[in-house]
């Protein structure tokens, strides 16, 4: 129950605001604040579909503010961002080496990181701040943040706007959120399993 009406209530904020609360909840959750903005989008696709919205300006809206967003987050990892990175390894508990390993190897696939990241639970939000932990050039960091977040808003506009013609938004939501946290799946332990299956073997 309370996960429809959270999602009624996303609703009737897409409904009421409009764009704005697209833009505005995409900005901050990419920015690096774990708020519903993917969740928001859904939603103001789904609205679209119901003609209650216009398609173009939810794509417009989410794909702007998740460039914006993303960018804001990049500069807070580039600038305050390694005590960060510090807390991120004794959360997992990885030695200074290990973790620097980790660091290494997002800096390697960055590109990737940043445009396929959004499709992923959390990497979403985490994505530009650890681009710029890692040190990924700006101009590098836009081209596949643009293009990443083209790609992210068509889809997601594009599907629950289909959603609102055809599918009920609950379940257009669990797929999404199910998709995200298997890719989350995925990422961790292709990231993670490493060096710990290293440090086991080493014992």
């Amino acid at each position: 129950m309370s996960e429809i009406f959270q999602l009624e209530t996303l609703l009737d904020i897409a409904e009421r605001f409009g764009y704005g609360a697209v833009f505005g909840g995409i900005l901050l959750e990419n920015a690096g604040i774990p708020l519903p903005g993917e969740t928001l989008v859904l939603a103001a696709g789904f609205l679209a579909g119901n003609h209650k919205l216009a398609i173009g300006g939810v794509w417009l809206a989410a794909v702007t503010g998740a460039i914006l967003g993303d960018s804001g987050g990049y500069w807070l990892g580039r600038w305050g961002g390694e005590v960060l990175w510090q807390r991120l390894g004794q959360l997992f508990r990885l030695p200074a080496n290990d973790w620097a390993k980790a660091r290494e190897q997002f800096a390697g696939n960055a590109e990737r990181a940043v445009f396929l990241g959004r499709f992923v639970t959390l990497l979403r939000i985490f994505a530009g701040p650890l681009a710029g932990i890692s040190g990924m050039p700006y101009p590098q960091f836009l081209l596949w943040n643009v293009l990443g977040a083209v790609l992210w808003g068509t889809v997601m506009t594009g599907i629950a706007f289909l959603a609102g013609q055809w599918l009920p938004l609950t379940d257009l939501v669990n797929v999404v959120l199910r998709f995200g946290i298997l890719a989350l799946v995925a990422v961790l332990t292709w990231a993670i399993a490493p060096p710990l299956w290293q440090r086991w073997i080493n014992r």
